[in-house]
């Protein structure tokens, strides 16, 4: 998993967190448009052997979350999920779960993004509106 932004100090190391548990590949992030992948194997599975839904809900907000962080983090903000919405089109049974999410709106205080959830064939298989809250990085006493 790549790292969100050079600017950006994780308080829990990225290897150790739940995306990291799902296998989530980064593969691009910027303020506009963040592009991710995760590999189906059968712990990302429920047990019908579809992939389980949480799975994109989490791609979706880890993605969109990452690329809002990016932008508000150097201005003294962080950004957190405030609103997932996860429409599930079609199934994913095998091959690798690939995620496009694009800004929609930026605003001061939220960000809203469109992710789309595909298969190797390209076919939409979810689409999911995240809400990221923006707010001020916490105080730390020094």
């Amino acid at each position: 998993m790549s790292s969100f932004s050079s600017d950006f100090a994780p308080v829990v190391p990225l290897d150790a967190t739940f995306d990291a548990l799902y296998g989530l590949e980064v593969l691009e992030m910027t303020e506009d448009v963040a592009r991710a992948r995760v590999l189906v194997t059968d712990r990302v599975k429920q047990p019908m052997g579809l992939v389980h839904g949480g799975v994109y809900a989490s791609i979706a907000e880890s993605i969109a979350s990452g690329a809002t962080a990016r932008a508000v983090v150097p201005a003294g903000n962080m950004a957190q999920g405030l609103s997932n919405q996860t429409s599930f089109l079609r199934p994913i049974l095998e091959g690798t779960i690939h995620a496009t999410a694009r800004a929609r709106h930026k605003g001061r205080t939220t960000w809203v993004w469109e992710v789309e959830i595909t298969d190797d064939q390209d076919r939409l298989c979810a689409l999911v509106r995240m809400t990221i809250a923006v707010r001020p990085l916490p105080q730390t006493s020094r």
